[in-house]
């Protein structure tokens, strides 16, 4: 009979945006470094996917949060 082995369980998002940006570097980091072995390496694609849509989803929010701040109207971004 033929084992099966469980997936691992999927790791919980961050609890901030800047959490997973971190998290983020870091496995790209480890996947650029080109040594891991490619189970490892398919779980890191994924997590990353995962967190990126997690990024994108807050940044999407803050985005949100501005345009209602700012009565509606979406105004330039100005930097000094």
């Amino acid at each position: 009979m033929a084992k099966t082995t469980a997936p691992a369980p999927t790791p919980a998002l961050p609890a901030s945006y800047e959490e997973a940006l971190g998290e983020l570097d870091r496995l790209v980091a480890a996947m650029e470094a080109g040594q891991l072995p490619l189970d490892r390496l398919l779980e890191n694609y994924k997590r990353g996917a995962d967190l990126l849509a997690f990024c994108r989803a807050r940044l999407d929010a803050v985005e949100q949060q501005v345009k209602v701040l700012e009565d509606g109207q979406l105004k330039a971004w100005v930097t000094e």
